[in-house]
């Protein structure tokens, strides 16, 4: 599956102005409209360490009115949170109806590093998948709309900015130990993330690959299937008010 992903994939600075300014705006008026339709985004960025997540991010947020927005990092279980079911901390972070949310990093984690760094048994992660689809559609018959971006680079490209991150004396502190042995899994990880999507990419929750060896055509990219996904969920539910109300 990843192995046939075109990271060659380019955008130029001319194309990227002419395109990505007009979908930033997009998301704005569509941030209001799905606050006025109660209908609640759920964004997921998953991908490579120094794939550009938290770029991506960034970009998203300066067009967002941050009142109806939140993003929430991903981070080690506190021990109240390992006490409870496993997507009680998930649960508790979802958005209200017409709210945004955004997970860097998510309970796709069970999928992939608990998976590869064996932090989690063989049966629980395995079983993980039928209950992310159970979760995630739950959610969507509610009205959520989902949006799931990985970000993927080459093996190559990822040593090159890891190495490049390293020598920056501004961004040094951002590389630990763990990017470099997630680097060395590189292969287990592409296993696990290619059954994930194979496993978790459902009509109400669909995966986005992103090619993101160019980081301009990673931000059309990932603003455009945004777009996309919440015009079309505001059209829908205005059709079913006009139904509805045809029938009343």
């Amino acid at each position: 599956m990843l192995e046939k992903v075109d990271l060659s994939q380019k955008l130029s600075k001319e194309e990227h102005q002419q395109r990505v300014p007009e979908l930033r705006e997009r998301l704005r008026q569509l941030q209001y409209a799905c606050k006025e339709a109660k209908i609640p985004v759920i964004i997921v960025f998953e991908g490579w360490d120094a794939s550009g997540k938290g770029l991506m991010i960034s970009r998203l947020l300066e067009r967002i009115d941050p009142r109806g927005f939140s993003v929430y990092p991903s981070q080690a279980p506190t021990e109240e949170e390992k006490a409870k079911p496993f997507f009680w901390r998930y649960w508790i972070r979802l958005p209200r109806n017409g709210e945004m949310a955004l997970f860097d990093r998510s309970w796709y984690g069970r999928v992939l590093i608990e998976r590869v760094a064996e932090l989690t048994p063989k049966k629980m992660w395995q079983r993980a998948y039928e209950e992310i689809q159970q979760f995630e559609r739950q959610l969507a018959d509610d009205g959520a709309v989902f949006a799931k971006f990985f970000l993927h680079i080459s093996q190559s490209e990822q040593r090159k900015r890891l190495k490049k991150l390293e020598k920056d004396e501004f961004e040094s502190w951002r590389i630990s130990k763990w990017d470099w042995w997630n680097h060395k899994h590189y292969d287990d990880y592409v296993l696990a993330v290619e059954e994930m999507i194979a496993r978790t990419d459902t009509p109400e929750a669909p995966w986005t690959i992103v090619e993101a060896t160019d980081r301009r055509w990673a931000e059309w990219k990932v603003f455009d299937t945004l777009v996309r996904a919440m015009d079309e969920a505001v059209t829908l539910k205005k059709q079913k008010e006009v139904v509805r109300a045809q029938n009343a």
